[in-house]
């Protein structure tokens, strides 16, 4: 049920993102299927949301609310990692195109993966036509807008993915080595002073303890 939500939540973001880039682009053909790519982004948002809610009421009254169908994560469209503003016609639907065909592997895997609910599939294999004409018309229309520069900016949209994927893997993995380092030391390293600390003390006298009389001397100097 949370993962339903997730994708929700990424295609909502994608549809926003998409109807930035229809306000963008001075081309009308392109601004129209933009703004039909957001409107079917945002109502697989809904189709989701929608999903999720019934299999919440489905779940008996005693059941785990946290129950996720074993799907595996969901990408977004990473639109996010572009500057809209800054993007020509061309980089944006080489990258739209790379990102729709990479959606529509994935629901390719969904779809197959819950043949134990029916419903949700139904659900993945209408989005997964909608995917299909996504891939379909941004590279069509990359072909018309760049004729002899639209594999350049395929190559472009690949080498940033596949950076951006990098910087991700990096991060998660930073992540994960700074953790096992930490619980490390907090059980091989920290114990050994613990224990040298316990030994200090049983060694120190309780109670107060009497100063050296030269110590004990006037307080109107600082030494």
């Amino acid at each position: 049920m949370q993962k339903l939500l997730r994708f929700s939540e990424t295609e909502i973001d994608g549809g926003r993102d998409i109807l930035r880039a229809a306000e963008l682009t001075s081309d009308p053909l392109l601004r129209r299927l933009y703004l039909e790519h957001a409107i079917d982004e945002f109502r697989h948002g809904l189709m989701f949301r929608q999903r999720a809610g019934s299999v919440l009421r489905e779940l008996p009254p005693r059941s785990n609310r946290t129950f996720q169908p074993d799907l595996p994560a969901s990408g977004g469209h990473g639109l996010d990692d572009l500057q809209l503003d800054k993007e020509s016609d061309g980089s944006l639907l080489a990258f739209l195109h790379l990102s729709e065909k990479a959606a529509a592997s994935r629901f390719t895997i969904y779809r197959d993966v819950m043949q134990h609910d029916p419903p949700t599939q139904a659900i993945f294999a209408e989005i997964l036509n909608d995917e299909r004409f996504h891939m379909n018309y941004t590279l069509t229309h990359l072909v018309r807008v760049a004729p002899e520069r639209h594999r350049r900016h395929l190559w472009r949209a690949r080498l940033s993915r596949l950076w951006k994927g990098y910087l991700r893997l990096a991060t998660a993995l930073a992540s994960a080595m700074g953790t096992l380092i930490l619980t490390l030391q907090y059980f091989i390293v920290l114990p050994p002073f613990a224990w040298l600390a316990k030994r200090a003390k049983r060694k120190e006298s309780p109670g107060w303890l009497p100063i050296a009389s030269e110590r004990n001397g006037s307080l109107r100097r600082q030494y």
